[in-house]
């Protein structure tokens, strides 16, 4: 067996991936674009490989690391089946970015005014566990919130929770225009022009996190039930099969979580861009914006063939497609332009990916060092955010690097504020 790496110049070797892919069965290899990938990964990789329905190959991209279930920054193209935890729980998870007409030059000496307002009026991280009084929800949603819930999602929601009760989340409109918590974002950035920017990443909160949970235990019980679920590489791999009810079920619930998912960063961005206008000089937005998903389902056509394609940690990079590939909270950000590499099923990676998980970067670091290396930015630099210093992330230059023959750069953003949920 050999895979191939795909980086400055695309070449094919053998080695360690060959030997520990040589011994599946029926399996497709998958293409990777990087050299740094550690044995969890390829674990996963290798379970997930052998499975009967992927379309030609598992693309990996430059940012990929082991995720919970599954692979953080693949690209699984299927037919006639769905890995629910493939998609895994953060579902329409992505990122939206505007350019505005401000420049470097417009921006106060200190942007600490900016982020309270920010920070007071996004609700963000997770306080109370979640319940009553949680800083991560609306106490009583704005106007704006129930507008968009009402006219845009409840219906098909309640369609999906009559049929599937146990998929109800907790907190669904109460999400609608949040932040969340981990590695969410929302930032002000300057691009190579000195332009300014507003960008956040976000997904589908709550509401998402309880749909993509239930149904990844529906999919083991399918598997049970058609006596599968043994013969499994890794029980996370349980599938839903196209032409059943559960996995339409499946399809239609994604699709809305996605579409939550994607309403839920314009809100916050509208929200974001009334905090800017409060406090910096008038400004208007230009025709760059951007709003991907880097966690979802897609019916796209590849190699003549009709098929699903999951993303888990990628963003579709057709050719001419906006994307956008953030840094850590104290690196650069990219925006993006697909090259439309077939290869790659039109896909490249999502962000930087983590180096460190977040335990390690607690036991490593120190607030002194996250005050080092976030110098310069407008962001918290307490204990709670150590798990997100730069440190813990690969280094995004290189992740760009071997990702050459996917995208190609279209502006560098640096940012001056964080808020970090």
């Amino acid at each position: 067996f050999r895979v191939s790496f795909m980086q400055k110049t695309k070449h094919y070797i053998g080695g360690q991936l060959s030997f520990i892919l040589s011994s599946l069965s029926n399996s497709t290899l998958p293409k990777i674009w990087t050299d740094e990938v550690d044995q969890p990964t390829l674990d996963q990789l290798s379970d997930l490989s052998t499975l009967p329905f992927i379309h030609k190959h598992i693309a990996v991209m430059t940012d990929v690391h082991a995720g919970i279930r599954s692979t953080i920054g693949s690209v699984v193209p299927t037919k006639g089946a769905i890995i629910p935890a493939a998609v895994g729980v953060d579902i329409g998870c992505g990122m939206m970015a505007v350019k505005t007409s401000l420049k470097a030059s417009m921006l106060p000496d200190s942007l600490y005014e900016l982020r309270s307002e920010i920070e007071k009026r996004i609700p963000h991280v997770r306080t109370s566990n979640g319940e009553s009084g949680d800083r991560g929800a609306w106490g009583n949603p704005i106007e704006r919130i129930s507008y968009c819930w009402n006219m845009f999602l409840s219906d098909e929601y309640e369609e999906t929770i009559t049929k599937h009760r146990k998929a109800k989340g907790y907190n669904t409109i109460t999400h609608l225009g949040t932040l969340g918590t981990g590695n969410h974002f929302i930032e002000i950035c300057i691009d190579e022009a000195d332009y300014v920017w507003a960008m956040l990443h976000s997904g589908s909160r709550g509401v998402g996190n309880r749909i993509g949970s239930y149904f990844i235990e529906k999919a083991k019980e399918e598997m049970e039930r058609y006596f599968i679920f043994d013969k499994l590489p890794n029980k996370d791999l349980a599938y839903l099969v196209e032409h059943t009810e559960i996995y339409d079920d499946y399809v239609n619930a994604v699709s809305w979580a996605q579409e939550f998912a994607e309403l839920n960063r314009q809100v916050m961005m509208d929200i974001l861009l009334q905090c800017m206008s409060k406090f910096l000089p008038s400004f208007t937005i230009t025709n760059k914006a951007i709003n991907c998903h880097h966690n979802y389902v897609a019916r796209e056509n590849h190699f003549g063939t009709n098929v699903l394609v999951t993303r888990k940690g990628a963003i579709r990079a057709r050719k001419g497609d906006l994307g956008i590939i953030p840094g850590s909270m104290g690196a650069k950000s990219y925006i993006v332009e697909g090259l439309g590499n077939d290869e790659s099923f039109h896909s490249c990676s999502h962000g930087a990916g983590r180096r460190l998980s977040r335990n390690e970067a607690k036991m490593i670091y120190t607030i002194a060092d996250l005050a080092e290396q976030t110098k310069g930015i407008e962001c918290p630099k307490d204990e709670s955010k150590i798990d997100e210093i730069p440190a813990a992330y690969k280094d995004i230059d290189q992740v760009m690097g071997n990702q050459n023959d996917l995208v190609k750069i279209k502006h560098t953003l640096k940012q001056v504020l964080n808020v970090k949920g």
